[in-house]
């Protein structure tokens, strides 16, 4: 199994925002938008993970407690069932990401797991998907490695 590390970041919330991935120090990426939420930053990484590295067995791990609570207390099967709203019956914020998520996720070929780790707590892999979105956020640029991923 593939083990992925995801992080978003914003400076300000609404404001300039990052995203980032890593499998490795070798094998990672990340991006930027100009005007968005630490949320949307937090979707944006995994979506863009699933993208790259694929739907087969892969875990996905997060600092985010929206991202993967809404996998491991299946969340989605709410929204879905109540027509993508919430329980209280708003509309799900950030929709146009989640339902692309849930959509990769639930049909994915193989096992895709949700975990949490706790931020700036000193693992090095979320310290390292954490440089790369806040520089993103910073730079609005994002950087790869390898430069171009295999299809």
């Amino acid at each position: 199994m593939t083990t992925a590390y995801t992080d978003g970041a914003c400076r300000g919330n609404p404001g300039p925002g990052g995203w980032a991935w890593a499998v490795s120090a070798d094998l990672y990426a990340s991006g930027a938008e100009a005007h968005t939420t630490n949320q949307r930053m937090e979707l944006r990484a995994v979506l863009e993970a699933l993208h790259v590295l694929g739907g087969e067995d892969l875990e996905i791990v997060s600092d985010s407690s929206y991202v993967v609570k809404c996998f491991h207390d299946r969340w989605y099967v709410g929204w879905q069932r109540r027509g993508w709203r919430n329980s209280q019956g708003r509309p799900v914020a950030n929709r146009d990401l989640w339902e692309p998520l849930v959509d990769q996720v639930v049909g994915a070929r193989g096992t895709i797991r949700f975990r949490w780790v706790k931020g700036h707590a000193g693992d090095p892999m979320n310290e390292l998907v954490d440089a790369l979105a806040t520089t993103a956020a910073d730079r609005q640029d994002g950087v790869a490695r390898p430069p171009i991923f295999p299809a």
